[in-house]
C-alpha cells in the first residue's frame, strides 16, 4: 500500500455507496480518518440583494440528519466520522497532522467558492500529504465526456444527444465493507441547529414530504416512488403537478447532499425498466439527471461568469433594484395568487415544484425586471434542495443571459389555469381565497365590491391588491417580443 492513513474530507457526498472518494481511500489505505467540516462562512449573507443567510433552515436540518446517518453507516462497519468546526484550510490540514497522514481524499465541485475551498485546503497541506481528489456529483463522469469540458456545447439538447450515444455511465461502486480508524482520534459530535444559531424549519402538513436527510432516506425514498409505489412508469406524466408526494421523484434534496449517487438511481431506473416497464416516462427521469449533469459541466466550463448580471452570454439588460417589490415576491404578497401560493410553499417548507420555480422566476425577471441574482439567492436561503449549479444555471437561464438562449416568458395566468385548473393548489397555500370560485382564485382583482362581501374576501384587507396590472403588463411583453 502507498498510504498507511488517509483522511477522507465529506463534502456533498454524505454516502457510503457509490462514494468513490471513499473507497479508492479505503482501497489505498490501512486506516482511514472519514472528516466533515461545519464551516461557519455557510452560514454567510449572500451579496446578492436583501435575502440574508445563504443557509436555509430545512437544508441546515437535513444536512445535520444526513450527518448523523452517514456516521451510523460508516460506525456499522467499523468506523466513524469525525466532526470539526471552522475553516476548512484550518481543519483538514489539523486534522491530516494530527492523524500524520499520507493523503486526504475530498470530492470536488466546480461552482467557485466549492473550488476555492479546495484550493485552500490544497495550499495550506504539507508537500507531503497527497491531494487526491474525485468527481463524484454526477451521473456522466467528466473524464468519460466525448468533448473536453471547455468545448461543451452551451445548448443542452445537441450536449445531451452527443453525450447520451458516446459517453458510458460507469457502474456505481460498492460500500466498503471495512473502515478502520485511528482510535486515538476524538469524532467530535454532531451539533444542533440552537447549537448553530439556526431556527429550525416550521413543521408544516401541507408539505409535499418530511425530506430527512441521510442516505438511509434517500434510498427508501426510491424504494418508495420507484419500486412500491410504482410512479416511475407514469413520471413524465405527472411531473408538472404541484400538490403531493409522488407527482414527481423529489430526489433532488438527498442528490443535492449526496446522500444519492445518480449513477445509483440510474442503475435503479435500469433494473425497473428490467423487470417491469420501460418508456418514455422511465427514459425522462434519466433525462432530469441528464440536464443536472449539463449545469454542473457547464460551471466547469464558464465559473464565476455565471454569478456575474449578464450571464455567460453577455447580456446587456438593465434590472430593476427594488427592495419593496423583492419582499412582496419574496413573501408571498403580490396579490397574483399562483405566485403566492408558491413562494408561500417555498417559505414554509423549503420546497417547490419545478412548474413553480419556472413560474415565481418569470414573474421576478421578466414581469418585475428586478435582478435575477436576487432571486437565485434567496432560493439558496430557502431551498432544502439547493444545488448551485443547478440552481443559478436555472436561474440564468430563466432570465435569457444563460444557456439555451430564451426569448420567451411564462404568463402565470395561463399557467394557473393549465396546471391548477381547479385552482387546489392555490387554495391549498392561500387559504384566504378558499371559498372563491377556481377562476376567481386565480384572479381575485376581477371581483366586484359585491362578491367580495359574498365569499368573505376583501382584497386589500384579507389578501393584497395585485402590486400592479398583470394582464396589461403581459401585453406589453407581448408586443416587446
Amino acid at each position: 500500500m502507498s498510504n498507511e492513513t488517509a483522511v477522507v474530507w465529506f463534502r456533498d457526498d454524505l454516502r457510503v455507496t457509490d462514494n468513490p472518494t471513499l473507497a479508492d481511500a479505503v482501497a489505498t489505505a490501512d486506516r482511514v480518518v472519514p472528516l466533515y467540516v461545519i464551516d461557519p462562512r455557510q452560514r454567510a449573507r449572500s451579496r446578492y440583494g436583501p435575502v440574508g443567510s445563504t443557509l436555509a433552515p430545512a437544508r441546515a436540518q437535513f444536512r445535520l440528519a444526513a450527518l448523523e446517518d452517514l456516521r451510523a453507516s460508516l460506525q456499522d462497519r467499523g468506523g466513524d466520522l469525525v466532526v470539526r468546526q471552522g475553516a476548512v484550510e484550518s481543519v483538514v490540514p489539523e486534522v491530516a497532522s494530527a492523524v500524520e497522514a499520507d493523503a486526504v481524499y475530498a470530492q470536488t465541485k466546480p461552482a467557485t467558492e466549492e473550488l476555492s475551498a479546495e484550493h485552500a485546503v490544497r495550499e495550506a497541506l504539507p508537500s507531503s500529504v497527497d491531494f487526491e481528489r474525485r468527481w463524484t456529483h454526477t451521473l456522466y463522469h467528466i473524464n468519460d465526456l466525448p468533448t473536453p469540458y471547455d468545448q461543451i456545447n452551451d445548448t443542452f439538447t445537441p450536449w445531451r444527444k452527443r453525450v447520451e450515444r458516446e459517453a458510458p455511465v460507469r457502474d456505481p461502486r460498492p460500500a466498503p465493507e471495512t473502515i478502520v480508524v485511528p482510535s486515538a482520534l476524538e469524532p467530535g459530535t454532531i451539533p444542533t441547529l440552537a447549537a448553530l444559531d439556526i431556527d429550525p424549519p416550521v413543521s408544516d402538513d401541507r408539505a409535499v414530504l418530511p425530506f430527512t436527510g441521510g442516505e438511509t432516506a434517500g434510498k427508501r425514498r426510491v424504494e418508495s416512488y420507484i419500486w412500491e409505489g410504482d410512479h416511475l412508469r407514469e413520471y413524465k406524466q405527472t411531473r408538472n403537478g404541484l400538490l403531493g408526494a409522488d407527482y414527481s421523484s423529489k430526489f433532488s434534496a438527498w442528490l443535492a447532499a449526496g446522500c444519492l449517487s445518480p449513477r445509483w438511481i440510474n442503475r435503479e431506473i435500469d433494473r425497473y425498466e428490467d423487470r417491469r416497464v420501460s418508456n418514455e416516462d422511465t427514459y425522462w427521469l434519466r433525462f432530469e439527471l441528464a440536464w443536472r449533469d449539463f449545469f454542473q459541466f457547464q460551471f466547469v466550463k464558464h465559473g464565476a461568469d455565471f454569478f456575474q448580471p449578464t450571464g455567460i452570454r453577455d447580456v446587456e439588460r438593465t434590472w430593476r433594484h427594488d427592495e419593496t417589490a423583492f419582499r412582496r415576491w419574496a413573501d408571498g404578497e403580490t396579490g397574483v395568487p399562483f405566485v403566492d401560493a408558491n413562494m408561500r410553499e417555498l417559505n414554509r417548507t423549503g420546497y417547490m415544484s419545478n412548474r413553480g420555480r419556472q413560474n415565481v422566476a418569470s414573474f421576478l425577471v421578466d414581469v418585475l425586471e428586478i435582478d435575477w441574482r436576487w432571486g437565485a439567492a434567496y432560493f439558496q436561503s430557502r431551498l432544502v434542495d439547493y444545488d448551485v449549479a443547478s440552481n443559478w444555471g436555472n436561474w440564468a437561464y430563466q432570465a435569457g443571459v444563460g444557456n439555451d438562449s430564451r426569448n420567451n416568458y411564462f404568463n402565470v395566468l395561463g399557467q394557473a389555469d393549465r396546471y391548477d385548473g381547479d385552482a387546489k393548489y392555490v387554495k391549498t397555500w392561500v387559504p384566504e381565497l378558499a371559498e372563491l370560485p377556481a377562476e376567481d382564485a386565480h384572479r381575485p382583482w376581477q371581483l366586484s365590491a359585491q362578491e367580495q362581501a359574498d365569499y368573505g374576501v376583501e382584497l386589500g384587507i384579507d389578501y393584497p391588491r395585485p402590486m400592479l396590472d398583470i394582464e396589461a403588463r403581459y401585453d406589453e411583453l407581448a408586443h416587446q417580443r
